[in-house]
């Protein structure tokens, strides 16, 4: 599953005159997905079950 739109990416460094390599949408995916992981345990364990900007 994919978290992040890949032409939004493209389109991010474009605008910094930067070129992507055909993986890094999928990378950007899974760095996503392990931070939302530790904001969630990191919330639980302030005993909350909304997950803030705080817990990233």
């Amino acid at each position: 599953m994919s978290y992040v739109v890949a032409s939004k990416v493209k389109e991010l460094l474009k605008a910094a005159d930067m070129m992507t390599a055909g993986d890094l949408a999928d990378a950007a995916s899974k760095y996503l997905e392990d931070a939302l992981k530790k904001a969630a345990k990191r919330a639980q364990e302030n005993g909350r079950k909304t997950v803030r900007a705080c817990d990233l």
